[in-house]
This record gives structure tokens, C-alpha cells and sequence, in this order.
């Protein structure tokens, strides 16, 4: 059985880590750790797990931690986990951080766009980039895994099997991404409330978004040069999901079928990617409250662009739920353990 804390539990991909944690045969949670609500009934805090957990919020202590857990993950603001990573306590514990702290392999670039300064760039090198779909060798050896973004999950899983094709212009990438308002975080903001965000949609972060590097430097390794995309997101009034339609243009008068085997060959294998059918498109409702992500293409030869699209659930694939399989991965287990639930319709 693998001991499990969470730092950062009364978040929301906090909150959906103990929740595919408790349907995980192989996983016992022992540490709920929270700093906004230490020695408070978790289940007073998230009333879905009144009598299925009956456990105290505890402090963000790691060191202690350590002692009793097998993995840890830090589903905290960026720069927390960096502040308390040690070799010492990777000497101990494995850890997965939901933030950014470790995504971005030059410490410089972290440091531009996230605006702190990074306490352990030594670490950079060692941490894995936990997509599995790309990196699952290196993440079953890790001590340190950097679980994606959520924009960049769905992003690069929507494109990269065209990056990869030759057939698009690597240079010509436009994301235009979509989220729900759990994206933002559970903390109170002004620009979150109901009223503020219920009836309509809005662009933000205009070229300064945060995941920008993120998608450009996977997307860049991908193409095999560094690449520049165009990201905007958008904020829509749904609770969860994410939404990505993507565009690039195409280098050589070719057909959709030529492309789609290039999605078909690099998703044959993968549990959580679901190629749809041709003409059909993602819906963030048919993955919410899932692990899954639908992707699929369309080539438009009246414009020369290929349209990529992709969904994902932003706290499921996007967060807890790519822990999880995350975390199944470095021990060894059936990496669908825990997260074989049927998306939720409505």
C-alpha cells in the first residue's frame, strides 16, 4: 500500500486528488495537509466526503511528512514546493508538484514569467516533465515529477503529433484555449466571483500568459528547434474543462488521412487519449470529472491551416487525475489505477 501526502489538499486539485485517492486499491491518503484550515475537519471543508473521510487538516510540514508518506504531492501556489525541496527529503519520499515550479528547465526563464525567484535550480535537471505520454520511461525512474499545466496538457497533446508529422509550419502555431473557473484556484477573488464571471467570456493574460513557455519549450523539443506560439486563453463560465482549438499551416498539399496517421500511430497505446472519429469534435463535457483527453484534426485546403483540436477535464488530465497516473507510473502500477472513471455527462 502506498502512503500518500497531499500539501494543498483543500484546493481544488486538492480536493481531486483525495478523491480518485480514495477509489485507489494500491493508495492510503495519511496526510491532509492544508495551512488555511490546520485541525478542521476535512469533511467540514468539502461536505462530499462527510463520513468517507474522517481526518484533521494538518500543517504544510514536509519533513514530517516524510517520515510516514511514500509519495507527496504539492498541490500548492508556485514557489512553495521549490522552497522545500531538499536532497534529503528526496532521499526519503517521492514528490510530484502540481505547480510550476519545475516544469521550465531555465530557472531564468521560470523567474521572467512567473516573477519569484527560484531556491532550487539545481533540481531542474532532475525533474520530469510528468506528461506520460511523453515522458513515461523517465517518469518510472523520478524522484521529482513537474505534473503539467492544464492549458499545456491539452495543448501539446492536441498538437504535437502534427509538429512531429513535418507537415506543418513549426513556426505557425496559434492556441486559442478555453477554461472553466476552477482553473483560477479556490482562493477569493473579486474577478472570480459569480457575478463577475457568469455570463460571459473573456480573453486574459494576452500574450503574457504563464504556460506560454511551458507549451513552447515541449512543443520546441518536439519539433526538434525552438518554436514560438501565439496562446490566448479565455475564461468561460462552466466550473471545469478545458477546451483547445489550435492552428497551424500546412507545409505540403496534404490530405487529413496523411496527418491522422500520425495521431492514430503516437495515441494507439495510450489508456487516456482518446482519438475521435473523423468529423467529430471535443466537447469539455464528455471528459469532465475523467482523466481522458479527446483530441482530433481537420484540415481546411481552402485555408491551408490544419485545425487541431482537444479536451480535457483542467483538475482531472489537467491536475489531480495526471498526478494520479503519475504516481502509478513511478510505482510500478497499472498506471489506469484509480482512474477508470466514466466522465460524467451532465
Amino acid at each position: 500500500m502506498i502512503k500518500v501526502g497531499i500539501i494543498g489538499s483543500t484546493g481544488y486539485a486538492g480536493a481531486e486528488l483525495v478523491r480518485l485517492l480514495m477509489n485507489h486499491r494500491d493508495a492510503e491518503i495519511v496526510w491532509y495537509g492544508s495551512r488555511s484550515y490546520v485541525d478542521q475537519q476535512y469533511a467540514d471543508i468539502y461536505g462530499n466526503f462527510f463520513e468517507l473521510v474522517d481526518e484533521k487538516c494538518l500543517a504544510d510540514d514536509l519533513d514530517a511528512l516524510a517520515e510516514k508518506a511514500d509519495v507527496i504531492f504539492t498541490a500548492t501556489p508556485q514557489g512553495f514546493c521549490a522552497s522545500k525541496v531538499t536532497e534529503g527529503l528526496l532521499g526519503k519520499v517521492k514528490v510530484i508538484d502540481l505547480s510550476a515550479d519545475y516544469r521550465i528547465r531555465d530557472a531564468a526563464r521560470y523567474e521572467e514569467w512567473y516573477g519569484i525567484h527560484h531556491p532550487t535550480p539545481e533540481f531542474l535537471e532532475e525533474a520530469v516533465y510528468g506528461l506520460p505520454e511523453l515522458k513515461r520511461d523517465a517518469v518510472a525512474s523520478a524522484r521529482l515529477v513537474a505534473n503539467p499545466g492544464c492549458f499545456p496538457t491539452c495543448s501539446l497533446l492536441a498538437v504535437i503529433p502534427a509538429m512531429k508529422s513535418g507537415l506543418i509550419d513549426k513556426q505557425s502555431v496559434i492556441i486559442d484555449a478555453k477554461s472553466g473557473v476552477t482553473g483560477a484556484g479556490r482562493g477569493a477573488k473579486v474577478q472570480n466571483l459569480y457575478c463577475e464571471v457568469n455570463e460571459t467570456v473573456k480573453a486574459y493574460g494576452v500574450t503574457t500568459h504563464r504556460h506560454t513557455p511551458e507549451i513552447e519549450d515541449y512543443l520546441g523539443e518536439a519539433a526538434g528547434e525552438a518554436v514560438t506560439v501565439q496562446f490566448t486563453p479565455h475564461l468561460v463560465p462552466m466550473n471545469r474543462g478545458i477546451l483547445v482549438t489550435a492552428y497551424a499551416s500546412l507545409t505540403a498539399d496534404t490530405d487529413e488521412e496523411t496527418i491522422r496517421k500520425f495521431y492514430e500511430e503516437a495515441y494507439a497505446d495510450e489508456p487516456f487519449v482518446r482519438l475521435l472519429p473523423p468529423g467529430r469534435v471535443p466537447e469539455t463535457r464528455w471528459v469532465r470529472g475523467s482523466n481522458y483527453a479527446d483530441v482530433n484534426i481537420k484540415a481546411d485546403r481552402r485555408t491551408g491551416r490544419l485545425i487541431m483540436m482537444g479536451a480535457i477535464d483542467n483538475i482531472g488530465k489537467g491536475a489531480a487525475g495526471q498526478a494520479v497516473q503519475n504516481m502509478n507510473i513511478m510505482f510500478g502500477l497499472d498506471e489506469r489505477e484509480g482512474l477508470m472513471t466514466v466522465p460524467l455527462s451532465v
